[in-house]
């Protein structure tokens, strides 16, 4: 049977209540999800869970009510975007109606260039906001009543959130403070979106997440310490250390929050969707603002279909890397190869070559998935004396393979089923199994490569 992977499609961004009221709509258990909140030992918030209408599409909205002593206000449409909701200081945070997902960030009042989005600047003369730093908040994870797999997928992405709220105020992630008038609904989010995540995952058994971009939109945003480009630090910390791509769209304002890309980042294990899916079942869940693009998130349940060019490698696109190379030793080189296919690299290839003044030299190239690609660089970079890498992304044709275990009269080989377009299927003994019983029988390699072909052929699994 076909295994099922969830997809992601962020054409609107992402926030944490969209993909928790998106999980749901596709089909995590609400019961589930109801004790597990019922249980978080924090005080000041309701939940409520509805169907509305984006733009005449029907969707699930999620939606955590704080009460007056932790209201964000986020409201203030002025506050936030100026008197002019459509001009370069448009946000979108459609994360949800309280803004949390800034709040929740690591937002020192001692750092002026923090992205606090406190969103109620004005608020904040009224009440006194006690902090968590992110022991506190995983103290609040820890306690409360979900499965393992929930829990730590949380403690995960409160962790990346931490560590890129760090970046952005130069302080270890333990040090940052979360700000309880927006704690408490990002608790909330983060906690929703673990149950469900996990929930999903165990019930239809989803092996991948696909997520192809997030979309981000344009302009800036008003914080507590002033106006910030989007995306905005934390985000960008994010998507570049978790190598997330980005579709910059030209609609103004906040598309992609923390929260949302932290969940993005803990999750999610291909940026390309295989050629060909077959959609089980869909869910919708909805923003709170109205803007040009509609404020949705979906995600599908999908099985890739078995005409398809998908599979662990990132289905039907792969990306080479490439650098010429004309001052490094043999040795090194060889070094190189070890270090990338242990790193993930697919194919690593070194080609004879002659570059300018005629010196001989090797090109290097690397086959890799996208989100290997950052690391393969790094070992290039770090054990070469290259300065550049070229990287191009290629359309590719997989056929649909499965690896197989064959009983022989040397004991069990690993041999490669391959099915063509036709139907047509073809066994490829794997080298390592055929050289392994040749060095130990001392038979010629060609003859155990024969033998274990014709078991297969034989019984034509």
């Amino acid at each position: 049977m076909a295994e099922n992977s969830l997809w992601f499609e962020c054409n609107a961004g992402i926030s944490g209540d969209m993909a928790v009221a998106a999980l749901l709509d596709a089909g995590a258990d609400r019961g589930e999800l109801d004790r597990a909140l019922a249980s978080i030992p924090a005080e000041g918030f309701s939940v409520e869970v509805k169907r509305v209408q984006k733009s005449g599409i029907d969707a699930l909205d999620f939606d955590v009510k704080l009460d007056e002593a932790h209201e964000n206000h986020d409201h203030d449409m002025d506050y936030l975007f100026g008197h002019e909701h459509g001009g370069g200081q448009h946000c979108h945070h459609h994360d949800d109606a309280h803004q949390h997902e800034h709040e929740e960030c690591g937002h020192h009042h001692d750092h002026d260039d923090g992205h606090g989005h406190e969103l109620d600047g004005h608020h904040h003369e009224h009440h006194q906001h006690e902090h968590r730093t992110l022991d506190d908040v995983l103290g609040i994870i820890g306690a409360t009543d979900m499965g393992d797999g929930a829990r730590e997928l949380a403690r995960s992405i409160f962790g990346i959130i931490a560590a890129a709220e760090g970046k952005a105020h130069n302080l270890p992630p333990d040090k940052v403070h979360f700000h309880e008038v927006g704690a408490i609904d990002s608790i909330v989010d983060v906690i929703a979106l673990s149950v469900c995540f996990d929930n999903l995952r165990r019930v239809y058994g989803i092996s991948r997440v696909y997520v192809p971009y997030l979309a981000e939109g344009t302009g800036t945003v008003r914080c507590q310490h002033g106006i910030l480009p989007i995306p905005v630090p934390a985000v960008s910390n994010i998507v570049s250390e978790h190598g997330i791509p980005l579709r910059m769209i030209p609609d103004r304002g906040e598309f992609v929050t923390p929260t949302g890309a932290a969940f993005i980042a803990a999750v999610t294990t291909d940026f390309c969707l295989p050629s060909e899916l077959v959609v089980r079942r869909a869910g919708i869940g909805a923003g709170k603002r109205s803007y040009e693009r509609t404020n949705i998130l979906r995600v599908s349940i999908v099985q890739e279909s078995p005409s398809g060019s998908g599979g662990r490698d990132g289905g039907d696109c792969i990306y080479k890397l490439e650098s010429n190379i004309d001052d490094t030793t043999g040795e090194a080189l060889g070094f190189v190869m070890e270090r990338l296919m242990e790193a993930g690299a697919r194919d690593v290839q070194y080609v004879p070559c002659y570059m300018k003044k005629n010196r001989p030299a090797y090109l290097l190239s690397v086959i890799c998935a996208e989100n290997d690609i950052a690391r393969l660089e790094d070992i290039i970079f770090r054990h070469t004396t290259t300065i550049g890498i070229r990287r191009m992304r290629m359309e590719r044709t997989v056929l649909e393979r499965e690896l197989l275990s064959v009983e022989s009269a040397y004991g069990p080989a690993q041999v490669k089923k391959v099915i063509l377009r036709d139907g047509e299927v073809r066994f490829y003994p794997e080298y390592e199994s055929v050289a392994e019983i040749a060095r130990r029988t001392g038979r010629a390699f060609a003859d155990i490569y024969r033998e274990l072909l014709g078991l297969c052929t034989d019984t034509n699994r």
